[in-house]
């Protein structure tokens, strides 16, 4: 009680003198430790910065200190040494900040001192100058397309533009070619009536669709179905029973649904439409051409064309997803648009909108698989969709290639097929395996023809002659492919 009441009194005026004249109190109020006591707690601190209860009752008995005072002094350490830590690491970041500080003073007054490279003065600001670049890629751009849709007019017009006289720009709707006024020699107009074949042009209403740009986490999405439909393209092109079954009636490899769905089982939403249906086939043979030149016409759109002219009727590469190693197909990834026919009428086409995905497996065998990718704006047009589908090209040792062919479609029917393509049409014989490994068969035929008939006959008239035999064989192959579906 006397200690508390001295303690009280300490904080008025008299209390405070009285205090302070009492040395007694003063000892029992502060403690010095002896440098032998602080020596035995400073290696105790080291070791153990937080000692438990029994450590500090050792410590009081070894030093002959209160456990309250071992444990008072132990706290304050702590603090002590983590204020040393803080002034430190403050120390550190503001050296930092001040040399962050500097350099940023730097490179602003070296930015008052750039010259533009391009025409030696120095910029205005820096938003300017990237403007200037932009519309220097801009003008550039424009300038290659001007260049493209030149040609493209002047093929059909039989002169370059700039012998055409100078008349006012109009829209040509039909064209979406924007042929403007190219700085003074235009396209059109009552005074130039021009006969262009317009059926040498394939015109097509999904083709005039620009899709919007594909971000990086699309194009990473395509990736991954691009790999799915590979794995499972390899699967079909490998397996056997109970995946393929041989057909009772022709021995064909016809798909087994059931067991196909157990081993790639996946959300079959088409298959609730009582007008959905499943076309699959399988195929293989001899092609003459080796793998690299079939690689190379599979993914080209324009190649792929001119290779099925009577089954492909349009193609177009929307977009490139992955362009491969250099000098070579494998891992090449295009996001296409193709449109399929049968040389009649009476059979309406059918449209995809596909990942093509090439694969080198091994030297001198490649595969290359298709399959859909529902694109919004197309989505709502297509009645087919693609499943895994492609083909397997293997080297052969004497030039030719073996291709094994695989097509797995879904089809939806909202009107009834004609009558007289109806049995062709629903056992898959139309837009088969078999249909398309025959047309590369015979297109690949073609092709070597056309290379020995241009060097066996160059006494015989040279290439007049040989365009005649080429000219006369395509069109008894254009011929052949009618009448087998007539």
């Amino acid at each position: 009680m006397e200690y508390g009441s001295a303690g009280g009194g300490s904080g008025g005026g008299g209390g405070g003198d009285h205090d302070s004249s009492d040395p007694q109190r003063r000892k029992k109020r502060y403690h010095r430790h002896t440098a032998l006591q602080i020596q035995k707690l400073e290696s105790m601190f080291k070791e153990f910065p937080h000692p438990d209860e029994k450590q500090r009752l050792q410590l009081s008995r070894e030093l002959g200190l209160a456990p309250r005072q071992i444990k008072f002094w132990f706290q304050n350490r702590r603090t002590q040494m983590k204020a040393q830590h803080e002034r430190a690491d403050n120390s550190s970041l503001r050296a930092e900040n001040d040399k962050i500080r500097c350099e940023n003073i730097a490179i602003r007054e070296a930015l008052k001192n750039v010259i533009c490279p391009s025409c030696g003065t120095t910029p205005v600001t820096e938003d300017s100058y990237f403007d200037e670049q932009k519309l220097r890629i801009e003008n550039a751009q424009l300038k290659e397309e001007l260049d493209r849709v030149s040609s493209i007019a002047a093929k059909y017009i039989g002169r370059p533009i700039s012998q055409l006289p100078p008349v006012q720009p109009v829209h040509i709707s039909s064209l979406d070619l924007s042929m403007g006024n190219f700085g003074g020699q235009g396209l059109g107009g009552p005074s130039l009536d021009l006969d262009l074949d317009l059926d040498l042009i394939p015109i097509n209403s999904n083709l005039a669709f620009q899709p919007p740009g594909i971000s990086d986490m699309d194009k990473s999405l395509m990736t991954d179905v691009a790999a799915n439909a590979m794995e499972e393209l390899l699967r079909l092109l490998q397996a056997n029973e109970p995946l393929w079954m041989k057909s009772s009636t022709d021995g064909r490899d016809v798909l087994n649904l059931d067991s196909y769905q157990r081993i790639f089982p996946r959300a079959m939403s088409h298959l609730k439409n009582p007008n959905v249906r499943i076309e699959s086939s399988r195929d293989s043979g001899v092609v003459i051409m080796n793998g690299v030149a079939l690689v190379d016409m599979f993914m080209d759109s324009n190649k792929w064309v001119e290779s099925f002219p009577t089954i492909v009727s349009v193609a177009k590469t929307i977009e490139v997803i992955s362009s491969g190693m250099l000098g070579n197909h494998s891992g090449s990834l295009q996001l296409m648009y193709e449109e399929l026919q049968v040389l009649s009428p009476l059979v309406p086409t059918r449209e995809f909108c596909i990942l093509r995905y090439c694969q080198q497996i091994e030297q001198g065998l490649w595969a290359i698989v298709s399959v859909s990718y529902d694109i919004p704006q197309f989505a709502s047009q297509f009645r087919c969709h693609r499943l895994p589908s492609g083909c397997l090209i293997q080297d052969m040792p004497n030039g030719y290639s073996k291709v094994t062919w695989v097509e797995h479609v879904e089809i939806e029917d909202k009107a009834p097929t004609h009558h007289f393509y109806r049995d062709l049409i629903h056992s898959g014989m139309a837009f088969g395996a078999e249909r398309w490994l025959a047309t590369l068969q015979r297109m690949c035929e073609r092709v070597a023809c056309q290379m020995v008939s241009g060097s066996s006959t160059r006494d015989l008239g040279g290439g007049k002659f040989s365009a005649l035999i080429t000219s006369f064989y395509f069109l008894i192959t254009r011929l052949t492919g009618y009448f087998i579906f007539q």
